[in-house]
């Protein structure tokens, strides 16, 4: 009870403004401690036995490039490929609504699943041509695979190196920690229900990255900015009333990008499914992580005030010097 009546003499003697009564957030951080360890344990199990199921990106495969004599329905054609035993097979337009891109699994030739497909989808359109028939290897796709891991690991190091620079040690390795929880969420989500990944995915987890730090950033410069006006208090309670203060916005601004990613999941298409479902994961346990894991991480490293204090400089010493 005392941490609470701390804040009210606060609120009357500081000008400290709350949207509303103190959240007591760091009370509840070793439960989420606890459960973020076992979900992050039960995701990397996961992924290490049941691995992920690589998309056509990664993998290799044939790319039909097709154009119709009018504007077709991309599910008219995922039906009719269904329908003939073609499964897998990711169908987008290219340009405009008469050029359909059709990527299938790798088979045996490509000139004879050229005109499988042209004999399939002569039923949606007679005057069906195919422009062009092309194999992607799958050393391509391992190609692609170790980028985009380079890439996200590089991301978080820059991350760590940015932070580090721009706030303290502590918080960069708490922010640190709080991107990669994310990533390993998202990556053991699609590993579990076996969700196709594709290069869009990537796109998404760096997409994650970036929300997340902003949202750990946004807390943060209020924690240092409490850390210069509230002298009274300490680490722990300067960080609740900081939570406290940067709630609504985190609320408003994760409540609205959920909104649109949820509409995105439902009404994209099979396109862009992987890239808003990674978004809906990512999203959702940045905003919890940047709470439980970014910012109290950095408490129980011992942050304290004097580590957000700018050094003063003593203008006599430095005349003093040679």
């Amino acid at each position: 009870m005392k941490l609470f009546n701390h804040n009210q003499e606060i609120h009357k003697y500081q000008g400290i403004v709350l949207p509303f009564k103190l959240v007591n957030f760091m009370k509840y951080r070793k439960f989420a401690y606890a459960f973020s360890i076992i979900l992050t344990t039960l995701c990397i199990v996961c992924i290490s036995v049941k691995g992920f199921n690589w998309g056509l990106d990664f993998t290799g495969g044939n790319i039909i490039q097709t154009q119709f004599s009018q504007p077709v329905n991309l599910e008219e054609v995922r039906k009719t490929l269904r329908d003939n035993y073609i499964e897998g097979a990711i169908v987008q337009t290219t340009g405009d609504a008469k050029n359909v891109m059709i990527r299938l699994p790798a088979s045996a030739g490509n000139v004879q699943i050229g005109n499988k497909i042209q004999a399939m989808l002569t039923k949606i359109d007679p005057k069906i041509k195919i422009e062009s028939v092309s194999f992607v290897g799958p050393n391509v796709g391992k190609d692609l695979t170790d980028s985009a891991i380079y890439a996200t690991f590089a991301t978080l190091l820059i991350l760590l190196a940015y932070i580090a620079i721009r706030f303290e040690w502590r918080l960069g390795t708490g922010a640190v920690i709080a991107l990669a929880h994310d990533v390993i969420v998202t990556l053991g989500v699609f590993s579990f229900f076996q969700i196709e990944m594709d290069l869009t995915f990537v796109a998404a987890i760096l997409s994650v990255v970036g929300y997340s730090l902003n949202d750990s950033i946004v807390v943060f410069d209020r924690v240092r900015e409490n850390f210069r006006k509230i002298r009274r208090i300490d680490t722990l309670e300067i960080i609740n009333v900081s939570l406290t203060q940067t709630l609504s916005r985190t609320l408003m601004t994760s409540i609205t990008t959920l909104f649109t990613v949820i509409s995105l999941f439902l009404f994209g298409g099979p396109s862009i499914h992987s890239f808003s479902l990674a978004l809906l994961v990512g999203i959702g346990f940045g905003t919890y992580s940047t709470i439980y894991i970014a910012i109290s991480v950095a408490l129980d490293l011992k942050l304290k005030r004097e580590h957000m204090l700018v050094l003063k400089v003593d203008k006599d010493v430095i005349e003093d010097l040679p």
